[in-house]
């Protein structure tokens, strides 16, 4: 668990500059103040962790990129489409590294890497599967509302969709799991009650 929001955590600080500039413009409706301050944050960010000799992994130059990206074509058309777009290429991207079989193993408690790896590949395809929708219907709304109507749909969305999956991944890893440690414990049972 602790896993599961430590990688919340950064992509949540992945996607700080798109949340600025989000909040930004619904609070001033101004598309360059926005843009400029949340492409500084995401320049800020990448300098805080040189200044600090921490290694950056792949992810935090990707987001840098396509804040930078985003935002210059934001500037340049005046649209702000663009960076509402780019959590859906965020999401493509985790989506195809959630592909990898077996990436929530490393989440999992060791009971239920002893009791259901099988049912944890299943999940961890089902949380790819929840990423790629996500990036589509941000493309959709992205392109169909305004950015408050975006922010709020795709706010609620992402909160409910990722709490969903996950209480529903839990449950079924659980269900599964009980059931697999009661039939051993009746194998074992039957078996020790065997005349020998």
């Amino acid at each position: 668990m602790k896993n599961l929001f430590a990688a919340g955590k950064l992509l949540l600080l992945d996607m700080a500059a798109t949340l600025l500039f989000l909040v930004l413009y619904l609070l001033t409706h101004n598309v360059t103040l926005s843009v400029v301050l949340g492409m500084a944050l995401g320049i800020a960010q990448i300098g805080w962790q040189i200044a600090r000799r921490r290694p950056i992994d792949t992810m935090q130059w990707m987001s840098l990129f396509l804040v930078l990206g985003a935002g210059t074509v934001t500037l340049l058309t005046n649209d702000p489409r663009f960076v509402m777009i780019k959590p859906s290429v965020i999401y493509v991207i985790v989506g195809v590294v959630m592909l990898k079989r077996g990436w929530m193993n490393r989440y999992l408690p060791p009971v239920a890497l002893e009791l259901v790896p099988d049912v944890a590949i299943i999940v961890g395809y089902a949380w790819s599967g929840l990423m790629f929708v996500s990036a589509a219907l941000n493309v959709i709304v992205a392109l169909n509302v305004d950015v408050a109507t975006w922010s709020v749909v795709m706010s609620i969305y992402g909160i409910v969709s990722k709490a969903a999956m996950f209480f529903i991944g839990y449950a079924f890893m659980r269900t599964i799991a009980v059931s697999r440690r009661r039939r051993a414990a009746a194998r074992e049972s039957d078996a020790a009650m065997m005349p020998g």
